[in-house]
């Protein structure tokens, strides 16, 4: 009997429907503002949005029309322009882009002859093709620069462009602030989710010790208690490179972050608004955190911790896709896909939470782990090795669980997210653990 998630005409419904997603976002992200916003340079840290736009429509025309369908290439002289090896992101501003309008055009002509592909694909016989992958992927792709080009306007000067309904306030969590999570081996990874990507496979066991994790994310009014402690200012808390680099850029907060008199203000999206003391912290880098769990006399969960805690479900012992079950997530168990444009306060979300009554494992921040990106025992690269394996070092700090700006396709218990130790613009936050023999 075949599998009904893997039926084609399932399959297809899927990929047309996370295509479509992702394109309303790219859409509104890419038409809140006028041309001159859109060709800038905000940081150079990040693209001008437009490169963003014809990158997505590149990637699109690449995998889809041409390795899937077969097609002849439809703009091959744009390719270098909009590769991201090539040119980093600081030198995109000068390479003679597509203004705003062609863009438009040729992201909307390729999305066009990729749905007439759509239609006559069969979801088998390669790799690329079997359960829809490559649709997946582009999917994905685009929803990963969709919350890129968020992250750029956090960074743009001016008025408020984007607005969004806020989460549902929710009491003060009164839970436990920690949960034992028991000792012993649990299956790491996949080898079964169709459109997961190759760092995330294959499966594979892991044995890990006992360990208590934080039952929600460290929030601002947490991290103003370590500010207040003069965190930033106590060299023991901070690994050496750390404390080198906030000493030469003068952090003392988190970033957007700066005090009026006695309270904390931010800026979020062109709004200036008082940091909300319930919300998971935000826009700290690697360093911070680390920090932070140090002062706490704690310390950051390993990216198996991480996972366990998410995923291991100790009655059948069974790992799940995601810590509420194997159903794709829902409004009521996660803040994902930009529908609210900040982290919802801590503890929210209680049918999101795991086995063990850990929250917001999915979605509101990205969490940063203590573990480097490395490649899992067996890891094959696939479809090409840029994705995953050039990053794989000490270099760069695992992130787990996604956060409000990513889209549930690009977001499972199984999601590895890189960056620096450096980075702060990424709507990332973390909360800690402890090792169970810790007192």
């Amino acid at each position: 009997m075949t599998d009904p998630a893997f039926d084609a005409d399932t399959l297809r419904e899927r990929a047309l429907t996370t295509l479509t997603t992702a394109r309303a976002r790219t859409t509104l992200l890419t038409s809140c503002v006028e041309e001159p916003d859109l060709t800038a340079q905000h940081s150079p840290l990040m693209s001008p949005l437009v490169w963003d736009l014809a990158h997505i429509g590149n990637q699109e025309e690449m995998w889809l029309l041409r390795a899937v369908g077969g097609r002849e290439a439809m703009r091959p002289e744009i390719d270098g322009l909009y590769d991201a090896f090539e040119h980093p992101r600081s030198e995109r501003p000068s390479l003679p882009l597509l203004p705003p309008a062609e863009a438009r055009h040729y992201a909307s002509e390729v999305r066009g002859r990729v749905l007439d592909i759509l239609e006559s694909t069969a979801f088998h016989g390669t790799r690329l093709t079997e359960a829809g992958f490559a649709f997946g992927m582009i999917a994905q792709h685009e929803q990963q620069h969709d919350e890129t080009m968020l992250i750029t306007h956090q960074l743009r000067k001016g008025p408020q462009a984007l607005t969004a309904p806020d989460p549902d306030p929710v009491p003060l969590f009164t839970g436990p602030s920690e949960v034992l999570v028991p000792g012993g081996p649990f299956t790491m990874g996949t080898s079964t989710e169709p459109w997961a990507l190759d760092n995330e496979r294959p499966a594979h066991r892991r044995e890990v010790p006992a360990f208590y994790m934080d039952t929600t994310p460290v929030t601002n009014a947490a991290f103003q208690a370590f500010i207040a402690d003069g965190g930033y200012d106590t060299e023991r808390w901070w690994t050496p490179e750390g404390w080198a680099h906030i000493r030469q850029h003068s952090i003392h907060a988190p970033l957007y972050w700066h005090r009026d008199g006695k309270q904390w203000l931010r800026r979020r999206f062109g709004v200036t608004e008082v940091v909300p003391p319930d919300e998971p912290v935000l826009h700290v880098c690697w360093y911070e955190a680390d920090a932070y769990a140090r002062w706490a006399g704690r310390r950051l969960p390993t990216e198996a911790e991480w996972e366990k805690a998410a995923r291991h479900d100790p009655a059948s012992g069974r790992s799940r896709r995601y810590p509420w079950g194997d159903a794709d997530p829902a409004p009521e168990h996660a803040n994902l896909g930009q529908r609210h444009l900040r982290p919802a306060p801590a503890g929210s979300y209680p049918e999101g939470e795991s086995p063990l009554g850990i929250r917001q494992l999915i979605g509101d921040v990205w969490e940063w782990t203590a573990s480097d990106f490395l490649p899992y025992p067996g890891f094959q690269a696939f479809p090409y090795k840029e994705y995953s394996e050039v990053f794989f070092g000490p270099e760069y700090k695992v992130l787990r669980g996604g956060a409000f700006a990513v889209d549930a396709v690009a977001c499972r218990g199984t999601f590895r997210n890189w960056d620096y130790p450096i980075r702060r613009q990424i709507f990332s936050g973390f909360r800690t653990a402890r090792s169970a023999g810790d007192v």
